[in-house]
C-alpha cells in the first residue's frame, strides 16, 4: 500500500511537488538568465544605434554649416586651412570622445585628433567598409580588443574597460554622395551608466517574474498533488474493499463445489437409510460418508490457506511450481471424475519452469477452469491439462481442453463476463473472478471453443526468472 509523506509524494513513488520544484526553479531560472542578457543586448545594442544616429546627425549637421571643411574631405589639399582646421576642432572637442579620425575614400587619414596619424593608411576594416559605402556602424570594444584589435588602436588611451567605436560617412550635402567617413572612439560614461541601471533593472525584473511565477505555479501544483494523494488514498481504500469483494467471491465459488459434493453423498446416506436393506448399502454408505469427511477436510484446508494469506503482510507472487498444482486440483475432483466416468489427465513435462504467482489464487482459477471443463462435457467425456513455455515471452501456458458440447459464437463472446452463465445453477462469476486473478499476477486468461467440438481454455502466467 502507498504511503503519502510529508514532502509531497509517496514513500518510494514520484514526489511529484518535491520534482516539479527542483525542475521548474532550473528552468525559470534558465529562462530568467536568459531573458535577461537578450533584453540587455537588445537595449544594449538600440542605445548604442542611437549614440550612432545622434553623432551622424551632429556630423551631417557640421557639414552642412562648415562648407569649407566638406569642400575639403571632398578635394583634399595637403594640409587644411584654419576654417577647416576649426571645424574640426568641434569633432575632437564632442562629449566623452577619446579620438577621432576622417578618412577619404582611400581610406587614408586626412585629418585626426592624434597628430601622429594623420596621412597614414591601416589594415584591413570591415566598420570602415561599411561606412564608406553609407551605412552608420556602432561597436562596443573591451579593453582586451584594443590590445589585440586594429593597427589603428595604437597609443588609444581609455579610463574604463569599455570604449564605442562609431563609423559615420561624410556625404556630400547637394548630391548625397558619400565622399569619406569619421571614425569616433569614445567613452560614453553616462551612456554605460544607464546600460548599467537598464541591465540591474531588467535583472531585478526578471527575479521578482520569475520568483512570482514560481510561486503562483508550486502552488497550483502542490495543490493538485493534494488532490491526487488524496484520490489515491480514496482509490486504495475503494481497492482494499473491490478485493475484500473479490475474495468472497473466491470463497462462495471455492465452497460451492465441495458442498454440492456433500449434499449428494448425504442424500445417498438418507436414501441408504431410509429403504429396505439391500446389498452393497453399507458399502455405499461408508463411501458416502468418505466422500463427505473428505470434503470437509478439503474446505477446512482451504480454508486455512485463505485465513494465512489473508493474515500475511506479503503481497508480492511467490515462484510456484505448476505440476504439482494441477495434479492437487484433479485429485480434488477424483470423485466426481469417478462418478460420471469422465477421464482427466495430465500431460505435463518433467522439467516444467516455475511461475510467479500465488499457489492459493492460481489454484482458485485452475479450479474454476476444472469445474466448468467437468460441467461442460457429458459421462465418458476427456479433460486434459497441458502445458508449453515460451521462453521468449517469458510465459508458460497452461491449457485445459473437453471434449463438451462447445459454445457458439454469441457465447464466446460473452464467456468470462461477469455474471455470464451457461449453467442452470450457475453464478458466473467462475471465469471473471479467473480472469481478474491473473490479470492481477500478469497472467491472461483466452477461451477457443467451438460449438460441438469442445473447448480450450489457456491459462498463462509469467515465469518465475521474468521481471
Amino acid at each position: 500500500m502507498t504511503h503519502s509523506t510529508p514532502n509531497g509524494g509517496s514513500a518510494g513513488g514520484f514526489g511529484l511537488t518535491r520534482w516539479f520544484g527542483v525542475v521548474s526553479m532550473a528552468a525559470i531560472t534558465v529562462i530568467a538568465v536568459a531573458s535577461v542578457w537578450l533584453l540587455s543586448w537588445f537595449v544594449t545594442q538600440r542605445m548604442l544605434l542611437q549614440e550612432g544616429t545622434l553623432t551622424r546627425d551632429f556630423v551631417h549637421s557640421l557639414m552642412l554649416v562648415e562648407t569649407a571643411m566638406q569642400d575639403y574631405v571632398a578635394n583634399p589639399k595637403e594640409a587644411p586651412s584654419a576654417d577647416v582646421e576649426e571645424a574640426f576642432q568641434h569633432l575632437a572637442r564632442m562629449p566623452d570622445m577619446l579620438r577621432a579620425n576622417l578618412y577619404d575614400l582611400q581610406r587614408r587619414v586626412l585629418w585626426s585628433s592624434d597628430r601622429t596619424l594623420i596621412g597614414r593608411q591601416f589594415g584591413p576594416n570591415e566598420e570602415l567598409d561599411f561606412a564608406l559605402r553609407g551605412a552608420v556602424v556602432v561597436e562596443k570594444k573591451t579593453q582586451q580588443e584594443r590590445v589585440n584589435g586594429k593597427s589603428e588602436y595604437e597609443a588609444l588611451t581609455q579610463p574604463d574597460d569599455l570604449f564605442v567605436e562609431i563609423y559615420v560617412p561624410v556625404t556630400e550635402s547637394r548630391t548625397g554622395r558619400v565622399i569619406g567617413a569619421i571614425e569616433f572612439y569614445k567613452n560614453p560614461r553616462g551612456l554605460m551608466h544607464l546600460l548599467a541601471q537598464l541591465r540591474h533593472f531588467i535583472a531585478l525584473g526578471a527575479i521578482g517574474f520569475g520568483l512570482l511565477l514560481f510561486a503562483a505555479l508550486f502552488g497550483l501544483v502542490r495543490r493538485a498533488d493534494g488532490l491526487i494523494q488524496a484520490q489515491q488514498r480514496q482509490l486504495v481504500e475503494n481497492e482494499t474493499f473491490a478485493v475484500v469483494g473479490e475474495m468472497s467471491s473466491v470463497v462462495a465459488h471455492g465452497i460451492r463445489n465441495p458442498l454440492a459434493a456433500m449434499r449428494s453423498s448425504a442424500e445417498l446416506i438418507v436414501d441408504s437409510a431410509s429403504g429396505p436393506p439391500r446389498a452393497g448399502d453399507a458399502r455405499a454408505t461408508q463411501e458416502a460418508a468418505q466422500d463427505i469427511v473428505e470434503q470437509a477436510d478439503r474446505l477446512g484446508a482451504w480454508l486455512r490457506e485463505l485465513l494465512s494469506y489473508t493474515r500475511s503482510n506479503e503481497g508480492a507472487s511467490q515462484p510456484l511450481s505448476v505440476a504439482p498444482l494441477v495434479q492437487s486440483c484433479l485429485q480434488e475432483f477424483g470423485r466426481e471424475l469417478e462418478r460420471r466416468h469422465v477421464r482427466a489427465r495430465a500431460e505435463l513435462a518433467d522439467d516444467l519452469p516455475a511461475v510467479r504467482g500465488d499457489a492459493l489464487f492460481v489454484g482458485q482459477v485452475l479450479r474454476s477452469v476444472l469445474a466448468n471443463a467437468l460441467d461442460a462435457v457429458q459421462d465418458g467425456g476427456r479433460i486434459t491439462v497441458s502445458a508449453a513455455p515460451d521462453e521468449r515471452r517469458r510465459l508458460l501456458t497452461l491449457r485445459v481442453q473437453d471434449n463438451g458440447h462447445g459454445m457458439s459464437r454469441t457465447q464466446r463472446a460473452q464467456a468470462g463476463s461477469p455474471f455470464f452463465t451457461t449453467k442452470a445453477n450457475g453464478m458466473g462469476v467462475g471465469l471473471a473472478l479467473a480472469r481478474r486473478v491473473l490479470e492481477r499476477h500478469g497472467g491472461r486468461l483466452h477461451i477457443a471453443s467451438e460449438e460441438g467440438k469442445g473447448t480450450v481454455v489457456s491459462i498463462s502466467l509469467r515465469l518465475a526468472s521474468s521481471t
